[in-house]
């Protein structure tokens, strides 16, 4: 990740800011003391000494106020402080850099430095999920505002990431219920993770758990549709194949493709979530 972002520093590394980005020309001293800050605060940052590039930052800032100058420093002040792991105080920063300079050419990088905040901040499947739900929520509102730009790849690999560990946390809790033989909670937790999250790694299992319970419950045609549609979409995974155990060893799963590609699999779906029409 800090790899990725070393790309951003090749725009600041010149020392020169267009009349158009500056509403506010100020005194030629007092430019000239911001500019020669500003160079010292990137020198400490490309020494690593991201407190005191921070600092200097919010000075150069301070000196030139309502310029393309000073939003350049609010930026690198944020950087420094994410790179210091400051997070929280990073999102405050970048925060208001979005509001008062809200024009400004990088502003895309403001919501992107943003949006990896709030990623890495992201704990294991096994914490809360509220960190998981933030971050996905910060990615899919750049993805919307910000589509076509550089950043929107990477934050799109990421946010696959995110609905995979989503995933896995439901189907965590799924697994601690099926330990304690509580299959209804089992089985809203593995139903989510086969409607919200299909196309993570982890709906293969959460179809085989929802064979495994409808079986063992006693609703034979609701374990057999799992099985058709883990069958329909991953007939060569381990999953399926697991699944012969599971039912009657005389049934045969029936696996046929409709002439409408998705038809089977609206179809079973609806009855693996109890969906009426």
């Amino acid at each position: 990740m800090r790899i990725f972002l070393i790309s951003f520093f090749s725009f600041f590394l010149f020392f020169s800011c267009s009349k158009k980005n500056q509403t506010v020309e100020p005194p030629p001293s007092t430019k000239s003391e911001a500019i020669k800050i500003y160079r010292e605060a990137l020198q400490s940052l490309k020494d690593g000494q991201y407190f005191i590039a921070r600092k200097k930052f919010d000075q150069s800032e301070s000196l030139l106020p309502q310029t393309g100058w000073a939003a350049k420093s609010a930026l690198m002040s944020s950087y420094c402080l994410y790179s210091m792991n400051n997070y929280d105080e990073a999102i405050i920063n970048l925060k208001r850099f979005i509001k008062v300079y809200p024009a400004d050419s990088n502003i895309s990088y403001a919501h992107y430095l943003t949006a990896i905040i709030y990623y890495e901040k992201i704990l294991d499947e096994e914490k809360d999920i509220e960190p998981l739900l933030l971050s996905k929520k910060t990615i899919e509102d750049f993805l919307k505002k910000f589509p076509d730009t550089d950043y929107a790849m990477d934050l799109k690999f990421k946010l696959d990431l995110i609905l995979n560990q989503m995933a896995a946390k439901e189907l965590s809790i799924a697994r601690y219920y099926i330990k304690n033989e509580k299959w209804i909670p089992a089985i809203n937790r593995l139903r989510t993770v086969v409607d919200k999250y299909d196309n993570t790694i982890f709906v293969e299992e959460a179809l085989f758990r929802l064979v495994e319970i409808y079986y063992r419950i006693g609703l034979d045609d609701e374990a057999k549709a799992a099985a058709a549609l883990l069958g329909y979409n991953y007939n060569s995974s381990e999953w399926y194949k697991r699944s012969y155990k599971v039912l009657n060893s005389d049934y045969k799963i029936q696996i046929k493709k409709d002439e409408d590609e998705d038809s089977l699999v609206k179809r079973t779906l609806k009855k693996i979530l109890l969906i009426d029409d």
